[in-house]
């Protein structure tokens, strides 16, 4: 059996991503967990993050953090919202942070203006740049729902786009990582054929 571990270190709402998962899953074993035991013996993982990036970034112990990273460069991982800044190489965010550098890019505040509200908050249009397995059955330019008030603007592991006020990097992808800023457990079904792709994805 595949077991999906949602990593828990204390953020994000880990909860409805398991059910979400749970809601997709034919044959496999959906669990929250901050075992390290449990993380090195699971199938796929999936990085979470909701917040302040500072606070998840503190939130990430030495201990967990070694050994989701080690994981993180060989299992299938899908990262959501504040999972996929920490990916990037840094935030400006909490007037500026550090992230774990394993995706190209980095997070900027959105720009506000009267047409412009931040946070960016509800439903909008993901354009895709690329093709991808975990894609596979979600129309082009697909709505997925956003809360956010931080973005990466560019990277050279860009896979899709989203325009509030300016364009930004929606989805990005590498090797056996996948990365979006929007979150799949509140689209829909566009999220949960997302998620059923995840379960799905061999690498």
């Amino acid at each position: 059996m595949t077991q999906v571990v949602v990593i828990d270190y204390g953020m994000g709402n880990l909860h409805s991503v398991s059910k979400a998962l749970q809601a997709v899953s034919s044959s496999e074993s959906v669990v929250i967990s901050s075992n390290i035991g449990v993380i090195r013996d699971a199938d796929k993982l999936v990085f979470p993050g909701v917040g302040a990036i500072k606070d998840c970034m503190d939130a990430f112990s030495l201990d967990l953090r070694e050994t989701v990273l080690e994981e993180i460069e060989k299992k299938p991982t899908l990262a959501i919202c504040v999972g996929m800044q920490m990916l990037l190489e840094s935030s400006e965010e909490n007037g500026g942070v550090d992230c774990l550098d394993i995706l190209d890019g980095k997070v900027t505040k959105i720009k506000a203006s009267q047409k412009i509200k931040v946070p960016h908050m509800g439903w909008n249009r993901v354009q895709f740049l690329k093709e991808h397995v975990l894609l596979k059955n979600i129309p082009d330019s697909s709505f997925f729902y956003f809360v956010h008030s931080y973005c990466c603007l560019s990277s050279e592991d860009a896979l899709t786009e989203t325009t509030h006020g300016e364009s930004f990097i929606s989805c990005l992808a590498k090797d056996n990582i996948f990365a979006v800023q929007f979150h799949p457990e509140k689209s829909q079904d566009r999220g949960l054929e997302l998620y059923k792709n995840f379960l799905n994805w061999n690498i």
